[in-house]
C-alpha cells in the first residue's frame, strides 16, 4: 500500500477546505472520520503522515466520543512509531482550557485570571474567590463560544446558575474568568503551520467573544457573523503590525507542546498588556481575509503536509 496523508477529524465541512487544497497539489490522502469507530491493537497501521484536528466542540455535532476514541487512535500511531501532527499532547490541551493555561504560564506567557469550578455552589464560591469583576464564565472543555457569558456581578451570576438556562460544560467543569476589555473591541489569532508562524488575523469583537473564523456562534444574543455581511469594519483582517517577541515566544510554546498547527487567540488591555486566552488544534481559516491579503493558512498546511510526506 502506498503512503498517505492522513486526516483525523469528525467534521466533513471544516476538512473540506483542506482535501480541496491536497487536491490542487494532487497529494494522496483518505480522510478518517473518527465518531465512531474500531482501535485494532492488534494491527500495524498503514504507512504515511498523521495529521490530527479533532475538535473540542465535537460533542454539539452529536459526536460525543470522537475525541476519546481520537486519543486512543493517536497512541496507537504513536506506539508504531508514525508521524503524528497534533499528537495525543495537542489532543490533550485541546480538551481542556485548564491545561492549556497551564502549559501557557509553564511557557512564559501571560493567561488571564482564571478559576475552574464543578456543581453550582463551587462556581459562584470561585467567582467571589476571583474578587474583580465584570467577569466571564466559559466551559473548560469548549470552542465555538460555548458558555461564555459576561456577568457584571457574583448576584447576576448565581441568578443564572441557578436558572435553566444555565448549560452545563461537556465535562462538567465550568471557567470563571477576568474579563479583558479591548480599546478597540478587538482581538488577534495568530496562525502557525509546522509550528512556524504564518499571519495574524485581528477580529472585531464588538458583537462578541470568541469568535471563531469559520464558524457562526450564537454568544448569548450576540449573532457572531462570519463575513456574511458587508461591513465597513471587516471581521476578519489578516494584518501587518505583530508583536515578534510574543510570536517567538508562541513558536516556543508550541515547539515544548508538542503542537504543530494551531491559532493562538490573544488580547491587549488599555495599558497594553497582552493575555492569551486560547490555543485551537483544530484551527479555521477565513476566506474572505485571506483572499484580500492573498494569504492562504490552508494551502501553507497542505505544502508541509507534502514535505512530510516525502520524506518518509
Amino acid at each position: 500500500m502506498s503512503k498517505k496523508i492522513y486526516i483525523i477529524h469528525e467534521n466533513d465541512d471544516w476538512t473540506s477546505h483542506l482535501t480541496k487544497r491536497l487536491d490542487e497539489l494532487n497529494l494522496p490522502y483518505e480522510a478518517w472520520h473518527l465518531d465512531k469507530g474500531i482501535i485494532d491493537l492488534t494491527s500495524i497501521p498503514p504507512e504515511g503522515v498523521f495529521y490530527n484536528r479533532m475538535s473540542a466542540s465535537s460533542h454539539t455535532r452529536d459526536h460525543r466520543f470522537a475525541p476519546e476514541l481520537t486519543g486512543g487512535v493517536l497512541d496507537w500511531l504513536e506506539f508504531h512509531n508514525r508521524k503524528v501532527f497534533n499528537s495525543s499532547n495537542a489532543l490533550r490541551l485541546e480538551l481542556s482550557k485548564i491545561k492549556q493555561y497551564t502549559a501557557l504560564e509553564v511557557n512564559g506567557i501571560r493567561t488571564p485570571r482564571t478559576i475552574g469550578a464543578v456543581g453550582r455552589e463551587q462556581i459562584i464560591e470561585a467567582a467571589k474567590n476571583l474578587g474583580t469583576a465584570p467577569f466571564i464564565t466559559k466551559h473548560n472543555r469548549a470552542g465555538k463560544g460555548l458558555g461564555v457569558q459576561l456577568f457584571q456581578t457574583v448576584e447576576s451570576l448565581e441568578l443564572h446558575v441557578n436558572s435553566p438556562a444555565f448549560e452545563e460544560s461537556v465535562d462538567g467543569i465550568t471557567l470563571i474568568q477576568e474579563y479583558i476589555q479591548s480599546p478597540d473591541s478587538s482581538i488577534t489569532r495568530a496562525e502557525f503551520v509546522g509550528g512556524k508562524y504564518v499571519y495574524s488575523v485581528r477580529v472585531d469583537t464588538s458583537e462578541g467573544f470568541e469568535l471563531c473564523p469559520a464558524d457562526a456562534c450564537q454568544i448569548g444574543d450576540l449573532f457572531c457573523p462570519v463575513g456574511e455581511e458587508v461591513e465597513i469594519r471587516p471581521k476578519f483582517e489578516i494584518v501587518e503590525a505583530v508583536d515578534h517577541d510574543l510570536i517567538e515566544r508562541y513558536e516556543a510554546f508550541l515547539k515544548a507542546v508538542k503542537i504543530d498547527v494551531a491559532g493562538i487567540e490573544c488580547i491587549k488591555n488599555a495599558a497594553g498588556e497582552i493575555f492569551t486566552y486560547d490555543v485551537n488544534t483544530n484551527t479555521n481559516y477565513n476566506s474572505e481575509a485571506e483572499t484580500k491579503a492573498e494569504k492562504y493558512g490552508m494551502l501553507e498546511l497542505a505544502k508541509f503536509l507534502r514535505e512530510a510526506l516525502e520524506r518518509i
